[in-house]
C-alpha cells in the first residue's frame, strides 16, 4: 500500500483546513487508515482513526474539532480540522493498517499562526 497526504497550509488560528490522503496498491487490505502527527520535538501522535466500519476515534485534543472520512468516490481518506489552534501545528500523516503491517505516507505541514 503506497499512502500519499496532501492538503497542508500556513492557516490562521480558528481557521479550518481539509487533508486528504490518496492510497494506491492493495487498499482492499486496509483495516483502517490513521491520521498522526508529530510537532517539532515531539512523539507522533495518533490524532484520528477511521476503520472499514466507518466507525472513529479521536485524540481528546481534537474531539469535537477534527473529522475522520472516507469518500468512497475519490478513494481518499480526509481529515477535516475546524477551529484550529497554534498547538496544532505539525507535520500529518496518514498511515494504513493492514492485518501483517502499517504503511505510511509522506507528511503534510499544517501550520497554524497568525
Amino acid at each position: 500500500v503506497q499512502l500519499q497526504a496532501f492538503g497542508g497550509v500556513l492557516v490562521q488560528p480558528g481557521g479550518s483546513l481539509r487533508l486528504s490522503c490518496v492510497a494506491s496498491g492493495n487498499t482492499l487490505s486496509i483495516i483502517y487508515m490513521d491520521w498522526y502527527r508529530q510537532a517539532p520535538g515531539k512523539e507522533r501522535d495518533m490524532v484520528a482513526r477511521i476503520d472499514t466500519h466507518g466507525s472513529t476515534n479521536y485524540a481528546d485534543s481534537v474531539k469535537g474539532r477534527f473529522t475522520v472520512s472516507r469518500d468512497n468516490v475519490k478513494g481518499t481518506w480526509n481529515l477535516e480540522m475546524n477551529s484550529l489552534k497554534p498547538e496544532d501545528t505539525a507535520v500529518y500523516y496518514c498511515s494504513a493498517r493492514t492485518r501483517d503491517k502499517r504503511f505510511w505516507g509522506q507528511g503534510t505541514q499544517v501550520t497554524v499562526s497568525s
